[in-house]
């Protein structure tokens, strides 16, 4: 099916296309760069926060959908920029900005998509792109413009099938960072000695999570994803970060493996997104591929522990297969008892998980989002309680109530 140029498309960009996996095409102008893009075809539903969502490492091998129709309006700056570059493997929207328009603008968003070689289609519909992914779920997809939009329909379906799929791709490695680094708390407004270090693992760490550390006084030491437990140990970690990132959970073998030395040793965790994935795996639960993954910034989870409701920001096609009746023995049963401590309130996919006989617990969504709510915030707050308690015990058990994740909670949280 062939879906012919929005009325509403802006700028003077060549002739380009959208090919899903399905045969469904969709004609635009092309937006930043021109060429070829493959990937993945996911929506966003943000509404904001378009310069966060494309240099969101989890969004790498992935053609973004912005459901939003106007997107581009306040340019591109450096602060915003939650990576060290674009990771989007294409861009597709509606109606992009003429000109950027605020204060804070450096240059415009196309002008960035076409210095960082980022391929992007405009001028289509979509809502009608994204009502197609709703139904038939996230596809492979490519974006074509210049001389590559003049093949036929046949050559260009043909390549977009051809593709790997989402599934058993390993990412993580892909977008991690080569050596580590350090993120002191003096930088980001703290007073006095650092509280506590924690050991990070990249594998597509956005920036706000180490400054959320930061400002609570704890000095974050950033390790490439392939880091072994000796390279923990040699950072003398007080507690164990891992990040989100790109890719299959079912690839991140050696992570899970390091998880387990974690928990074995009995030191405090977090994990957020592909974290949460990774500590489901290490417990020894599955994970498996959503039909089209939650992505945007108005995601409602409710905390079953406290009963309260989270608007939270997401970005994740993978989750874990756990038991929402609960609490259950892991699967491996030497971590004890563990329970589901969030799920969505859209389908009930599981959204955090707890261990109850040791100090870790993760989260599917991002309480660290730069763009969007930030309800979850108080979440920096219970991992660093857990590695209070484990200090205070002087091993990694925390105390019986440790895992209450009221304890967290400000009295201004506790009053919402």
């Amino acid at each position: 099916m062939t879906v012919t140029t929005h009325p509403g498309a802006t700028g003077v960009g060549t002739k380009a296309v959208l090919v899903l996996e399905d045969g469904r095409t969709f004609r635009g102008r092309s937006y930043g760069a021109q060429g070829t893009a493959l990937g993945e075809a996911v929506f966003a539903t943000g509404m904001t926060g378009y310069q966060e969502t494309i240099t969101d490492p989890s969004y790498a091998r992935q053609l973004v959908v912005q459901t939003a129709p106007h997107i581009g309006n306040t340019g591109v700056n450096r602060d915003d920029a939650e990576s060290r570059r674009i990771w989007v493997a294409g861009y597709i929207v509606r109606d992009p900005a003429r000109r950027p328009s605020n204060w804070r603008s450096e240059k415009s968003l196309d002008e960035e998509l076409a210095e960082q070689g980022v391929i992007g289609i405009q001028g289509v519909d979509t809502r009608a792109i994204t009502r197609h992914l709703r139904e038939r779920g996230a596809m492979k997809a490519g974006i074509f413009s210049g001389e590559a939009a003049g093949r036929s329909d046949a050559e260009l379906l043909h390549e977009v099938t051809s593709q790997r799929s989402m599934e058993g791709s390993r990412l993580a490695e892909e977008v991690s960072i080569d050596s580590r680094y350090v993120v002191e708390p003096a930088d980001h407004g703290w007073e006095g000695e650092p509280r506590f270090t924690v050991a990070a693992l990249d594998l597509g760490i956005k920036a706000m999570t180490p400054k959320h550390f930061a400002q609570r006084g704890v000095r974050t030491v950033v390790l490439p994803a392939d880091a072994t437990y000796d390279d923990v140990e040699a950072v003398g970690a007080d507690g164990v970060f891992m990040s989100n990132g790109p890719g299959d959970p079912a690839t991140a073998d050696a992570q899970v493996a390091l998880l387990r030395r974690v928990l074995d040793a009995r030191k405090p965790f977090f994990g957020i997104c592909f974290g949460n994935q990774i500590l489901g795996r290490a417990l020894g639960f599955g994970t498996y591929k959503l039909r089209y993954g939650h992505r945007g910034i108005n995601q409602p989870v409710l905390d079953r522990r406290t009963g309260k409701v989270e608007i939270t920001s997401q970005n994740h096609g993978f989750a874990v297969d756990a038991p929402l009746d609960g609490p259950v023995p892991a699967p491996e049963a030497r971590f004890g008892r563990v329970e589901v401590s969030h799920v969505s309130l859209n389908d009930d996919v599981v959204e955090g998980l707890a261990c109850l006989d040791l100090p870790a617990f993760s989260v599917q969504y991002h309480p660290e989002a730069a763009a969007g709510p930030h309800d979850s915030a108080y979440l920096f707050d219970r991992f660093i309680d857990l590695m209070t308690d484990a200090s205070r015990s002087g091993e990694g058990s925390p105390e019986p109530d440790a895992t209450d994740v009221s304890k967290a909670l400000t009295p201004a949280q506790e009053e919402n």
